[in-house]
């Protein structure tokens, strides 16, 4: 062959392929549509960690679609009320939601089911059933009569058991104790004698102090070290055995996701589970600091007592009884996560934990930290019994 014609159809045909491939891009971008929708979080930007979880999904769809996938995020009450965002996105008023199902509780409580239970499981079990255990779809099909559609986006570990103006040891002492808390948590609560209050975040401190409340509950050690609660209600307990691994979730209008792209769902869900994992590590690696500074300004920690756990988790299956009796979603869901919860920690009694504490007895013993020990840390008040080399029993 001629090596001049062989160059010149070569040209020709490079040409021609170059073509095609400035041709191809414009045909892809108008298969991405532009969307804009609304998100109403349940929180306030001060609550940087959950707050923030919206604002990442935001930020990471439109980078993953060029733009063409935007979220604006409105804080709690912008749009609509906090505890209003779940109904906001059901009934159109915005596309999403960032929130927690029990929130929910009062128009349905196996929306509860979605976020947290009593005594069920940690977050990273709770991770673990979700993703592969089937429980994003359990909840899904339970949110479908409410034309909603839920993904985890986020999750705070399990959380801390509070503050009180006094010491409580004993069931006794919780007869008539008045305190911040809602929900399934407080119907359990209640039960023990607890009279639950339901008050804003921000009432809580003045109630504190002027003694209008005995207790409150919120997050656990970042989120409160913000409001200085341990200045009214120095006691600080643990561990929120309501709220073993609280997942949030974005909250879809049904009808909304139906429209979207098959690609943008998968994009959808896929930021949804990095902004899940992310906010817990967040939390990880901003507690333990927080919960230092807050010992080192007054906070005195507490374990809850075996009796009150105990008593607690009865009246756990207490309140699970009737309201399965009364609510078939919630029974179906409920029941289906049984036996997961008995297997996980069946085997979280194995190499984890029997790692775990082996190394908290050498953080107690100072073999852990530069230079040994920090005087600041809360190794005195909590569970003392780890020091001996037994694994703590409220822990």
């Amino acid at each position: 062959m001629d090596r001049r014609a062989f160059m010149a159809r070569a040209s020709v045909g490079g040409a021609a392929a170059a073509a095609t491939a400035g041709l191809a891009a414009p045909a892809i971008a108008q298969e991405a549509p532009s969307i804009n929708w609304r998100l109403a979080s349940s929180f306030p930007p001060s609550l940087d960690t959950i707050y923030g979880g919206a604002v990442e999904l935001s930020e990471r769809l439109s980078e993953a679609t060029e733009g063409k996938f935007n979220i604006q995020v409105f804080a709690a009450g912008e749009l609509v009320p906090g505890l209003g965002a779940i109904d906001a996105a059901g009934d159109g008023t915005v596309e999403v939601a960032h929130s927690v199902g029990y929130y929910n509780w009062g128009r349905d409580p196996a929306f509860a089911c979605g976020a947290d239970l009593p005594f069920t499981l940690s977050a990273r079990a709770k991770s673990a059933y979700n993703y592969q255990g089937g429980g994003i779809e359990a909840y899904n099909e339970f949110l479908s009569k409410y034309n909603l559609v839920s993904y985890p986006g986020g999750n705070t570990g399990v959380q801390m058991g509070g503050w009180y103006r006094k010491e409580i040891n004993t069931l006794a002492d919780m007869q008539g104790l008045k305190m911040r808390i809602s929900g399934l948590a407080g119907r359990v609560l209640e039960k023990l004698g607890v009279v639950p209050q339901q008050i804003a975040g921000g009432d809580i401190y003045a109630s504190l102090e002027k003694g209008t409340i005995d207790a409150a509950e919120w997050v656990g050690p970042y989120d409160d070290s913000k409001l200085g609660f341990q200045k009214v209600a120095p006691y600080y307990y643990y561990p929120g055995f309501w709220e073993g691994g609280p997942t949030v979730g974005f909250f879809v209008g049904k009808d909304k996701w139906d429209a979207l792209p098959e690609a943008y769902q998968s994009i959808f869900r896929t930021a949804c589970q990095a902004v899940d994992s992310n906010m817990l590590a967040k939390y990880d690696m901003k507690n333990p600091t927080a919960l230092k500074e807050l010992y080192a300004n007054g906070a005195e920690l507490r374990p809850f007592s075996e009796e009150i756990l105990t008593a607690a988790f009865q009246a756990s299956n207490e309140v699970y009884a009737e309201l399965s009796a009364e609510n078939e979603d919630f029974k179906k869901m409920y029941e289906a996560v049984l036996p997961y919860r008995d297997d996980w920690y069946l085997y979280a009694q194995t190499a984890e934990y029997t790692f775990d504490t082996f190394m908290m007895i050498q953080q107690r013993q100072g073999n852990l930290a530069v230079g040994g020990g920090d005087a600041a840390a809360p190794a005195e008040d909590a569970a003392p019994a780890a020091a001996e080399g037994e694994a703590p029993a409220n822990n």
